[in-house]
């Protein structure tokens, strides 16, 4: 897995999105929250990864857009950390759902929380799933 964020690993599908707040499973290392589900894609990528930030607390798009690319960034750069050895296929969103303007120093740690949360939470569950 190499260091890019490219359009084939984004989140756009807006039906995947919906069954994804519906049925995923999430995580949270605050200011940030993961929304997970194990899913296939066509395309045999691992991941597809989509970020938001709330309108409620980020009235300005500029200061929406800025956290949004904080967190992309933080990801592009932990992702080969975390998910090389992954097996299945997993949508993801990431979510801030703090209410002040993050440091990328801050964001990063946040995002390294949240996947070693999201890399016990995922393989507790495989672990679940042999034993039964």
């Amino acid at each position: 897995m190499d260091r890019t964020y490219n359009k084939h690993e984004k989140l756009k599908s807006q039906k995947l999105i919906e069954k994804l707040f519906t049925e995923g499973k999430s995580v949270s290392a605050y200011p940030l929250r993961l929304v997970f589900m194990e899913t296939t894609f066509d395309d045999n990528v691992p991941i597809k990864t989509g970020v938001s930030a709330s309108k409620r607390h980020f009235k300005k798009a500029v200061d929406r857009n800025r956290i949004k690319r904080l967190m992309r960034e933080a990801y592009r750069l932990n992702k080969t950390i975390y998910f090389n050895n992954i097996t299945t296929s997993y949508a993801l969103m990431i979510l801030y759902i703090g209410n002040s303007k993050p440091t990328y120093q801050q964001t990063e740690q946040s995002m390294n929380k949240l996947f070693k949360k999201f890399t016990n939470a995922t393989s507790k569950e495989t672990n679940n799933e042999k034993t039964t």
